[in-house]
This record gives structure tokens, sequence and C-alpha cells, in this order.
């Protein structure tokens, strides 16, 4: 099995990760494919909306996965790490500027990379078990992917907590700090996916769509 699954169904670009083993973590060579297809889709008349989700319940996606830029740190080859970022960076901003609707799934774990090719997405949707996160200041890093965009942007000081503590959200969370838009339980996920990519329309998450009945940080 691929990495990453990528085809047309319907109305609907389909991304979904496959690497539930490594927590979706997602690779150099998924990230060049994704944006490969979003080019591809947003030329495409027959293609209405892009639809992202992932396999295993555990997680959408941990993030990118660095153990290529640390072999080639240690091997002082600092010109893989300046292209890995510059074209992650690249797909975070087509995501953003896309002009089709672009929908994220996001169960379980969603951190670091895996922020950035979701929630800059124009409806993003998080269930029961969502976790997001933006924990690169725990590895040294500072929040990367986009993600520093995100915290600006959520209100009072929450962005600013949220990228020193990396802190994990829930969905209430998310949605209150601006990562998310909307909860829906993730048993109903299949069926609307269905839908959707059959009959794009707003009508369909909003219909599916619960109050998240935990009380968000704030």
């Amino acid at each position: 099995m691929s990495d990453i699954n990528l085809r047309i169904q319907g109305k609907a670009g389909r991304i979904t990760l496959q690497r539930p083993e490594a927590l979706n973590a997602m690779t150099y060579d998924m990230c060049l494919a994704i944006e490969k297809a979003l080019i591809d889709w947003k030329n495409d008349p027959t293609v209405k909306l892009v639809i992202i989700d992932a396999l295993g319940e555990k997680a959408f996606c941990s993030g990118g996965d660095i153990s290529d830029l640390y072999e080639a740190g240690l091997s002082k080859n600092y010109s893989y790490g300046k292209k890995f970022w510059a074209d992650e960076y690249r797909l975070n901003a087509l995501i953003s500027n896309y002009p089709k609707p672009y929908i994220s799934f996001m169960q379980g774990y969603t951190m670091g990379g895996g922020v950035g090719i979701s929630c800059h997405g124009s409806h993003r949707i998080v269930c029961e078990t969502s976790k997001i996160a933006m924990p690169e200041c725990s590895i040294g890093l500072v929040p990367d992917v986009g993600g520093s965009l995100l915290l600006a942007k959520a209100p009072d000081n929450i962005g600013y907590f949220l990228g020193l503590t990396g802190t994990q959200m829930s969905a209430s969370d998310a949605i209150f700090a601006g990562f998310a838009d909307i909860y829906i339980p993730k048993d109903t996920w299949p069926d609307l996916i269905k839908k959707t990519r059959k009959i794009w329309g707003l009508l369909n998450i909003r219909q599916r769509a619960n109050k998240c009945r935990s009380q968000p940080v704030s």
C-alpha cells in the first residue's frame, strides 16, 4: 500500500493519507504528490471540491516525517532542509488560497505538518477524538507550516499559549481558536463523504453538525 491515495471520485478530488502505522506522518514525497494533485484539480472543471482524510483511528496526520531532515542535518546537508521547508510552505499557501472547497476530516492527532495540510482549508471538520497542536517548541523549532498565522489570528492570547506550550486542543478548543470550523461525530463521516463527493453542498455538512459539548480553553 502506498503512503497516499490520490484519486477522483464523483465530483471530488480525494486525498487519503495511508501511513496509520506511522500516525500518517507526512513525507517529502507525500507533500509533492499532494501539491501536484491540487494543481491538476484546480484546473479540472469536473472536480468541484477536494476532500482530505486519513486511514486509522489514532491520527489524521501527526506531522511531517522529519527523519530524513535529521539525517541530512547530521551529514551537514542543509540544502535539503531548505528545499523541504520551501516546498512544504508552498503547499500550505496553495491550500490556503485554493479556489475550490477544501474539506479536511481531522480525527485523532493533527499536529505540525498535519495542521498545515488541513487547517488552512476552507472547511475543517473535527470529531470527538480530535487532538490538534503545534508542538514544535518542544523539539527546539518554532511553529511552522503556516501555523504561526493561525496562532496570530487566535482570540486574545490563546495563540501565544498554544505556540509556546504545544498544548493539545480538543474539538471545541480548535473551533474556539480558529483551527477548525465544525464538529461532526466520526461515525457519520463515511456516509457524509460519500454523499458530499456526489452532490456538493454546504447543506450536507451543516445537517450533520452537532454542537461540541465540551468547553474550550478560554
